[in-house]
């Protein structure tokens, strides 16, 4: 009884919130990153993806790495997708797959291989070597690049992000540089202003009109200091110094995460520096300032649970009442055009890991996969 009486408040939760009063996001894309999942358990997730309606999968395009397309050693073609020195195999499954589901793919590039630079989460020595990595993966996923003569053309992406979250060292070192006199200068926007033009050229080289890049896909916050051990850039400070550095894209991205259990989707964060969905205008008056009227993705987004995460994730009622108000909000906002949730189903790892999936790792399912299977699409 108690499970049909929070089904029955949650359906009126969500049909008061299917029409915001504020212009809606025109043809919001709504999707899950859930890598895991996603390319670890297809014949389990893609039959939720399509209960749930998923419109949209995100999953980083590993160039280097234990899994990169290009781990093994410098291609002799670069551009040449068909190149022995790749291995495409994985996505190659995923994408003819998302595309019998008729879900569409954003391939995150991400990683840098060790022939191209001193470590994967480095900058690469030579620019061009990224820029041909990300030509070669929009040929091959362009719609109409064959495996072989006798094999159908593989679906297209048109979709495409630059990095992961380049204003934290986990994924972009080093976000400050000494200055002498124990001064650091920023400049983790300067080398990934580089990154992103280079991804940016070499998916637009193909010449389809339909392809976009996004760059950014900022943390949500930073302490902009290069003293700490952890030194971090925040949002604003992030996106001024790519503009400064030269940055092109079609798009910005941004992962507006919660700062604190206690904070609502449309809660702004204490402090100035933090980003979040709650003063999510900020970011979009920056971008406009720099950039103009150019669309915004949020590419990551999610509510961790508690159980099992006591110290940052919240009930499973409210991770459901949470994830309908945070999608209202995109959807009410006419500059956000994508949003992604993280995970479909937890991460074992309590502490590292991340709770946010529709599922516990045990596979018990939360009320958050039904509010996500009622929002309107």
């Amino acid at each position: 009884m108690r499970k049909q009486l929070a089904a029955a408040a949650l359906v009126a939760l969500l049909a008061g919130l299917a029409a915001p009063s504020a212009k809606p996001s025109r043809g919001l894309l709504v999707g899950i990153f859930d890598e895991p999942s996603t390319i670890g358990n297809p014949d389990w997730a893609f039959p939720q993806y399509r209960s749930l309606g998923v419109e949209a999968l995100r999953v980083n395009l590993y160039w280097g790495g234990l899994t990169g397309v290009a781990r093994k050693r410098r291609p002799a073609n670069a551009v040449n997708p068909a190149d022995p020195a790749y291995d495409w195999s994985v996505y190659d499954a995923m994408v003819k797959r998302s595309k019998d589901e008729g879900i569409k793919v954003v391939f995150s590039i991400l990683w840098t291989p060790g022939w191209a630079g001193r470590a994967t989460n480095r900058a690469p020595r030579r620019m061009i070597d990224l820029r041909n990595f990300a030509y070669a993966a929009a040929k091959r996923y362009s719609g109409s690049f064959r495996p072989a003569l006798d094999e159908a053309p593989l679906p297209s992406v048109r979709h495409w992000l630059a990095w992961n979250e380049p204003n934290n060292p986990v994924f972009l070192k080093p976000q400050f540089i000494p200055a002498g006199r124990g001064r650091f200068k920023l400049w983790s926007p300067r080398i990934y202003a580089q990154m992103c033009n280079s991804i940016w050229s070499g998916v637009h080289l193909t010449g389809l009109a339909s392809e976009k890049v996004a760059c950014g896909a900022t943390s949500p916050h930073g302490n902009n200091t290069g003293t700490q051990p952890r030194a971090s850039v925040s949002p604003l400070i992030f996106l001024r110094g790519v503009k400064r550095a030269h940055a092109q894209f079609d798009a910005y991205a941004h992962h507006p995460y919660y700062q604190h259990p206690n904070e609502s989707p449309g809660k702004p964060p204490p402090g100035p520096r933090a980003v979040t969905l709650g003063n999510i205008n900020e970011l979009i008056r920056e971008l406009t300032r720099l950039y103009g009227r150019k669309p915004l993705w949020i590419t990551e987004y999610g509510y961790q649970t508690n159980p099992p995460d006591r110290t940052f994730g919240v009930s499973f009622a409210k991770q459901a009442r949470y994830l309908a108000q945070s999608f209202a909000i995109a959807r009410a906002n006419p500059r956000i055009d994508m949003m992604i949730w993280f995970l479909l189903k937890d991460e074992a790892r309590i502490g590292n890991g991340w709770q946010s999936g529709f599922f516990t790792a045990s596979g018990r399912r939360k009320p958050s996969w039904l509010a996500f299977k009622r929002m309107p699409k």
